[in-house]
Parts: C-alpha cells; sequence; structure tokens
C-alpha cells in the first residue's frame, strides 16, 4: 500500500506533526511524531510574519532550521517503524506561513522542499497554496476537501472545526459540494497574550480563560472587525489577527483584568465559529472538533453551550486523533498532487476552478 508523510507547522508554532499514512481506497494513520519548535526559531518564525531588516537573508536560514528540524523528526519515525526512504512515495510539507495576503496575489510558506528531499531521501510535494491563489483563490482553507474524504461517509450536516492558531470550518452536506472558510482567531490571540502575561506558550485546558469574566465593551469591539463581517470564501492569518491588533484595541477602553482578557478572547473564537457555522449551515447536526483547541476544555464546554442542538465532539470520537488531522492533511495532499487530483475546492477558496496543487522534488 502507498505510504505517504505529512508535515505541519501550523501558526501556533508550537512544534512541527508528523503523520505517517497508508493511503488506498481509505485514509489510514500509522505513526505519528512530534517535534517541539526550540524557542529561538519560533521567536525567529513569528518575526518573519513581518517586515524587517534583512529579512531575506533571515527567512533563508530560518527555512534552513525548520527544514532540518523537520528532517530530524522524519528520520526518527522512520527508525521508528523500521522503514526506509524508499518506501515512503513522498513526504506532503506545508512548510511555514509567514505571509498570507491572497488579496494581494501572494502567499508564503518557507520550507526548502529541494533540501528536505536531500536530507531525507524522499520525494517532497509543498507549495499548495500557491496555485490556488494564482487561480483567484485565497489559497486556504485546504483541509475540507480531506475532511470531506475523511468524514463524508456519515448522512445528514456535518461540519469539522479545526481549531489552531487560527479557526477554519469544513462543511459536509450529502450531494453538495464541500464548503469551508476561516472563522476568525483561534488560538493566535490566546497564545499571544498569556506568553505577554505570564510567559506561558498557551493556555493548557483553557483554565486561566475559565478563572476570568467576558469584558462585553472589550469584545462589542473586537467583533466590530471588518473580517467578521465578511462572508466565505475567505481567509485570515497573522497579518490581521495579532498582539498589536488586540493592544489597539485595548488602548482605547478602559483597563481589564488579565484573565478577563483572556476569557473575552476565548469568547471571541467561540462566537465567531458559532455565528459563522449558523449562518453557512444553519442545520448542523454534528461538530468534529481537531487541532489544539480540541483539548481546551473551557472552549469545547462553550461550544456546546452555544450550539445545544448540535452534538460537539473531538474527532477522536469517530476514531481520529484531532492533534494529527492537520498533518494527515499534507500526507494526502502529497498523493492527490502525484496522482494529478485536483484538492481545492473552488467552493472553498473561490478559485476559478479545479487545481491539482503543489511543486514535486523528486528524490
Amino acid at each position: 500500500m502507498p505510504l505517504y508523510i505529512g508535515v505541519m507547522s501550523g501558526t501556533s508554532l508550537d512544534g512541527l506533526d508528523i503523520a505517517l499514512i497508508e493511503q488506498d481506497s481509505a485514509i489510514k494513520l500509522i505513526a505519528t511524531h512530534y517535534t517541539p519548535m526550540p524557542d529561538t526559531l519560533r521567536a525567529e518564525l513569528l518575526s518573519l510574519c513581518a517586515s524587517g531588516p534583512d529579512e531575506i537573508a533571515r527567512s533563508a536560514i530560518a527555512q534552513q532550521r525548520w527544514v532540518r528540524l523537520a528532517a530530524d523528526g522524519i528520520n526518527a519515525l522512520l527508525i521508528q517503524q523500521k522503514l526506509k526512504p524508499q518506501a515512503i512515495r513522498a513526504i506532503g510539507s506545508h512548510g511555514q506561513t509567514i505571509r498570507h495576503e491572497p488579496a494581494r496575489g501572494f502567499t508564503v510558506q518557507i520550507g526548502n522542499p529541494a533540501l528536505l528531499t536531500e536530507l531525507t531521501g524522499i520525494t517532497v510535494v509543498s507549495d499548495f497554496r500557491s496555485r490556488d491563489v494564482a487561480a483567484g483563490g485565497q489559497g486556504a482553507p485546504l483541509v475540507p476537501a480531506f475532511h470531506e474524504a475523511l468524514f463524508g461517509e456519515s448522512t445528514g450536516n456535518r461540519a469539522v472545526l479545526n481549531v489552531g492558531g487560527f479557526s477554519n470550518l469544513s462543511l459536509i452536506e450529502t450531494d453538495t459540494p464541500v464548503a469551508g472558510f476561516d472563522c476568525g482567531p483561534g488560538n493566535v490571540l490566546l497564545d499571544a497574550w498569556i506568553h505577554r502575561q505570564r510567559g506561558e506558550h498557551f493556555d493548557r485546558d483553557g483554565q486561566w480563560a475559565g478563572s476570568g469574566k467576558v469584558e462585553p465593551q472589550l469584545l462589542s469591539t473586537l467583533l466590530s472587525d471588518p473580517f467578521f463581517l465578511t462572508k466565505g470564501p475567505k481567509s485570515t492569518g497573522r497579518e490581521v489577527f495579532n498582539l498589536h491588533w488586540l493592544q489597539q484595541h485595548l488602548g482605547q477602553l478602559p483597563a481589564f483584568q488579565p484573565e478577563n482578557v483572556q476569557a473575552t478572547l476565548l469568547e471571541l473564537t467561540a462566537q465567531t465559529i458559532v455565528e459563522s457555522l449558523k449562518t453557512a449551515q444553519s442545520e448542523t447536526q454534528t461538530l468534529l472538533v481537531c487541532g489544539g483547541g480540541a483539548h481546551n476544555t473551557t472552549l469545547m464546554n462553550r461550544l456546546a453551550a452555544l450550539l445545544p442542538s448540535t452534538q460537539v465532539s473531538s474527532t477522536a470520537a469517530y476514531g481520529v486523533d484531532p492533534d494529527w488531522v492537520e498533518a494527515m492533511a499534507f500526507a494526502w495532499l502529497a498523493h492527490c498532487c502525484l496522482e494529478g487530483i485536483a484538492a481545492n475546492r473552488p467552493s472553498v477558496t473561490g478559485a476559478r476552478g479545479l487545481r491539482v496543487l503543489g511543486a514535486i522534488y523528486p528524490a
């Protein structure tokens, strides 16, 4: 059976998720490996999300470090599974997004796939977003087609929610093309605020947010951002939602307790997800949650409370570990590229049509 490896490094920048899948008539997760992101590399990748001095050289050096980290993780996974590089048909590498501005006609994911091929001896497929952007699309989200392939067998209206740095929805209905779009911030503001206030990279289980109370004035101000007033196809990134964006809003209001800001940011994430879902698919029987947000108990409880008629659960309830869905998706996207299968969805990204995604770097 063909084996593929997917490498995903998301906007949370906590580390690299590496998934080994078997692709036949069904998609099967075989093994996984997680590589933490060194603090120095994380800080450099964050800084590259905005303009700065000597950024071309800095990004070139940073992506070499990122690739070596990915290659070490892939090689460790191969050793663990007693597999030779020749056993893997391809690696699907998302790379690390440092800019995403489809309105200006570009999206940038650094990851030096040529070097990754050299370090692993395996064909690499990368640069999945550019073709969709070239065809007039958002280039994101790309996972709805995979969500449809993975969870599309059930009947009734379902939605798959990925909560990473940003949140995105995939809407799956019987006999209807899959739809999807970014809802807004997922963990990106929650992570940034707790790091600024407490030096922690994330709010474990949403405990700090759960200790505060929602500030209605702040929530109303945050919800006034134009992004939340638009419908899909749409995507977003750190160019729009970041710590500076939050501090600008805070600067116009009275001072709030830090934990109350965190509680309000969690409510922002929950409400923008729920309103997006209700607007796009008013009768959703099941909401499956993946990504780091699936472990945020406070967020999961809030989603369930705001969606009393919808069954809200982790993708684990359907036999798929929520931590590995995105890495699996990029392994599947590599398969689609090599097989000449269109993997974007115009109903999601707004592209002019179906396109085969990815650039191939043969071993």
